[in-house]
């Protein structure tokens, strides 16, 4: 198989030729329709991350280069492993790329994302930058349906890390703020989903003029300016009040920050974003502000399933996606890094 693949962490992508693999017990082949590319992506292109004042975290532990990334897949069913059942070749489908080990209590309950041993496309396995993936089994396909391909791929990661991260602040009454930092690709399904149930009250920062005036189009009711100093008493004005839950898609120190000041009493932080930092806070005001700080890791092949049957119902509104040839893959990887995407940036195989 064909892949564009990193040779070098921080290099241009290379194509290059690949044996395809052959499905084994209940893995199944899929050839790749349609790929996302992602901020995930350049984290790994780059090879590490900032920890504030702990340095760098080496992300390639584990990782063998040539690497093909890509974990947004959409694809078409090629050929079942011998235990494989469920799809049948020429099925399209989207594929769930946070594979784990298959066996431990978290993989058997479904929460595959947060294996020990984790064997992700894109990132532990060639992704979808090359023009074959393996999914592990037929519970890691969704059928996209009538949704757009395109649009059906970007649900398999920025789609679910957002649908995760809204699942651990709600129940939030409607007209309540919840403030999204950060407006790109993550900042817009946030507000897409959020609208879709039901949610009224969004708050959207982010420091790019362009990307709020998106945020506002995709239906946030308000924006906050992210370079406003200080941020907290801009995010606090536009809410009107403290707010009870902010999602930070950006996670860096001075997002983190203000985030955590903003927050009122009892409130919740969830951190999604990898941009990189650190947070230093008053360990009293924990317990005395009773606040939540939270992880979340993208999502679980369940939060797939829902939000593949939101998108069925009819009340999720698409992001805007713009596609690109298959062989784009290191300019579009490049127009990412310089922040030139808004919304998202989809691959599309000329077989597509």
């Amino acid at each position: 198989m064909r892949a564009w693949a990193i040779i070098e962490n921080g290099k241009p992508l290379q194509l290059i030729d690949l044996a395809t693999p052959e499905p084994r017990g209940r893995e199944i082949l899929l050839e790749v329709t349609h790929c996302g590319v992602c901020h995930s992506d350049l984290h790994v292109w780059e090879g590490s991350y900032d920890l504030g004042s702990a340095g760098r975290y080496d992300m390639m532990r584990g990782i063998t280069l040539p690497l093909a990334l890509g974990h947004e897949i959409v694809g078409r069913v090629v050929k079942l492993g011998p235990d494989a059942t469920g799809v049948k070749p020429g099925d399209i489908r989207i594929v769930y790329p946070w594979a784990g080990c298959g066996t431990c209590a978290r993989c058997r309950t479904g929460q595959d994302n947060l294996c020990s041993k984790p064997r992700s496309l894109g990132i532990y396995q060639h992704g979808g930058f090359a023009d074959h993936v393996i999914a592990a089994h037929a519970g890691h396909l969704v059928d996209p349906g009538e949704i757009d391909p395109a649009l059906a791929a970007t649900y398999a990661c920025s789609g679910i890390t957002v649908y995760a991260a809204i699942q651990k602040i709600m129940p939030i009454e409607p007209d309540e703020p919840i403030v999204l930092i950060g407006a790109g690709g993550l900042g817009l399904s946030a507000i897409s989903i959020l609208r879709a149930l039901g949610h009224r009250r969004i708050v959207s920062v982010d420091t790019s003029a362009e990307k709020r005036a998106a945020a506002l189009q995709a239906g946030a009711s308000d924006t906050v300016d992210g370079s406003a100093e200080p941020l907290a008493k801009a995010i606090t004005a536009a809410c009107g009040a403290p707010p009870d839950a902010i999602i930070d898609l950006v996670n860096g120190s001075a997002t983190a920050k203000a985030a955590y000041t903003a927050l009122r009493k009892g409130g919740k932080l969830v951190m999604v974003g990898l941009f990189g930092g650190e947070l230093v806070i008053p360990t009293p005001f924990m317990p005395i502000r009773a606040l939540s700080i939270q992880g979340s890791f993208v999502g679980t092949p369940a939060d797939l399933n829902a939000l593949v049957k939101l998108a069925h119902e009819g009340t999720l509104a698409p992001l805007p996606i713009e596609t690109t040839n298959w062989n784009n893959a290191d300019a579009a990887l490049n127009r990412l890094q310089h922040g030139q995407v808004t919304g998202r940036l989809v691959l599309k195989a000329e077989t597509a």
